[in-house]
């Protein structure tokens, strides 16, 4: 299916929001998996937008900026990914691999753009400032946005609108002639979420908290097992009892997710009341191992 161009015009306008949403809004809306969600909502395959925008949203997990850094654009990538995956039948994990992580890499040199366009907004305020106009510089801040927003609209509109053929081609060619490329980035695809827990876990104090963290896995793997076996045992009764009306749901992440808050609240308790016994001894620093692991639970 082609992408009508009132889907285009909406992921375009989404695009740009998304930015603003992440620098000043904080909606959660810039989120990979929301972009995924909202994607797969306009493109009507609501399953691959979640599976594309989860994959990414986990691809980052680890992935931060500090000060004005700039990162890959995961939300452009699920965009694009998300749409053409729909559009043209791709399979979820290869679009990932061989369309969401290379936009999201070549973003950053757009995020960049932006960033130097909007120093033109900034002196104009240093220039209000000096000159007490206060709704020069109100007007100015509003007018920062553009260069951010445009620099996200632009790339995914004309992907969207004039893209189509390429990536269509670029199809037919994995699952053709380099089918054993195709299968490689479907593998890699399904492997990043693991990357980005693996750079989570190697900036977060896991030292510190080991025993949490050996408790989360162990957790899980039991309420896995129990209630994957649960299942089983209620499809064998129900294919023997007619009148067996029970429907066992496999429930593992909420109750592990209960478990964690109970768990993050006691800790976050815990680390009140030690932090206002040292507040009067001296003052809390956040310091690092020379093996980058964030000692402190503040970055």
């Amino acid at each position: 299916m082609e992408i009508a161009w009132w889907q285009i015009l909406i992921l375009s306008l989404y695009a740009g929001y998304q930015i603003l949403d992440e620098l000043q809004i904080y909606s959660s809306a810039s989120a990979p998996v929301f972009a995924g969600l909202i994607t797969g909502l306009v493109m009507g395959d609501l399953k691959t937008g979640l599976l594309i925008g989860g994959a990414m949203q986990l691809t980052i997990l680890g992935v931060g900026t500090f000060g004005g850094a700039s990162r890959i654009d995961a939300n452009s990538g699920t965009i694009l990914a998300t749409a053409f995956s729909v559009s043209l039948g791709m399979n979820p994990e290869q679009a990932i691999s061989a369309i969401a992580v290379p936009v999201a890499s070549l973003m950053v040199q757009l995020d960049i753009l932006a960033r130097f366009a909007n120093t033109f907004f900034a002196h104009r305020i240093d220039k209000n400032i000096e000159d007490f106009d206060y709704k020069g510089i109100e007007r100015n801040f509003l007018f920062g946005a553009i260069p951010w927003s445009v620099s996200r609209m632009i790339p995914v509109f004309l992907a969207l609108a004039f893209g189509g053929g390429l990536v269509q081609r670029l199809v037919d060619v994995l699952n053709g002639p380099l089918q054993w490329l195709g299968d490689g980035l479907s593998v890699a695809g399904a492997v990043l979420p693991a990357v980005g827990f693996a750079i989570l876990l190697r900036y977060l104090p896991v030292k510190k908290h080991l025993p949490y963290l050996i408790l989360g896995f162990t957790i899980t793997a039991l309420l896995g097992t129990i209630f994957t076996n649960m299942q089983g045992i209620g499809s064998s009764v129900a294919t023997v009892v007619e009148d067996f009306g029970v429907n066992l749901n496999s429930l593992p992440m909420l109750a592990i997710t209960l478990i964690g808050v109970a768990l993050a609240t006691i800790s976050y308790k815990n680390n009140i009341s030690n932090g206002k016994k040292a507040a009067s001894e001296k003052p809390t620093t956040t310091e690092s191992t020379e093996e980058g692991e964030i000692e402190d639970d503040e970055i």
